[in-house]
């Protein structure tokens, strides 16, 4: 069994805060496969897991210089990020899920439908979308949830999710693309 050889892991975080990128790649070697576990564990997806790993070592780029060693290890400051992410996500899968449940509400109280028929269309609608939104990945459902439904803007959206601005960007037009792409010509047929 390979084992990794003993790094001072302090300095390799005093040499993160001056931006080496060398250090984050050896602190990264070193627990991206625990972090992923940890992850793994507490929220049951493998991507949102990879999300998370990026997310803990993309804050601890930004953050190395506030880690006080008086206050913990290395190891369980970076345990406690990752849970910390994952429970975040676990936190906005019920706030997503909340704003899908608030928006269909609205959308059918707020129905000027002239007929049953077109009543029975905008139920219709409404289910077509929520089960698009349900196929998106939980983070970029999230975004798009906040962004369409919440009408928060990005910069919005990434000050309240803790994730930084390109991300939030990235995630709504994937999120968009792909339901563009399940949605197709059905969609436009209604």
């Amino acid at each position: 069994m390979l084992t990794n050889p003993p790094i001072d892991e302090i300095s390799v975080l005093e040499r993160i805060a001056s931006q080496d990128q060398a250090a984050l790649s050896l602190l990264y070697d070193r627990y991206a496969r625990v972090i992923y576990t940890i992850a793994y564990r507490i929220i049951g997806s493998a991507e949102e897991s990879e999300e998370i790993v990026l997310d803990v070592f993309t804050q601890v780029w930004r953050i190395a210089k506030n880690y006080t060693p008086q206050k913990g290890r290395v190891d369980t400051w970076l345990f406690m990020i990752a849970r910390s992410r994952a429970l975040d996500r676990i936190r906005s899968r019920t706030r997503s899920y909340k704003a899908i449940e608030a928006s269909e509400h609205a959308l059918l109280l707020h129905s000027h439908a002239d007929s049953p028929e077109e009543d029975v269309l905008v139920r219709e609608r409404s289910d077509y979308v929520k089960a698009a939104l349900e196929k998106l990945p939980s983070e970029q459902r999230l975004v798009l949830e906040l962004a369409y439904f919440k009408g928060l803007s990005h910069t919005q959206i990434a000050v309240e999710t803790g994730i930084s601005l390109g991300t939030i960007k990235t995630r709504i037009r994937l999120g968009l693309k792909k339901l563009r792409e399940s949605l197709g010509e059905e969609w436009c047929s209604f």
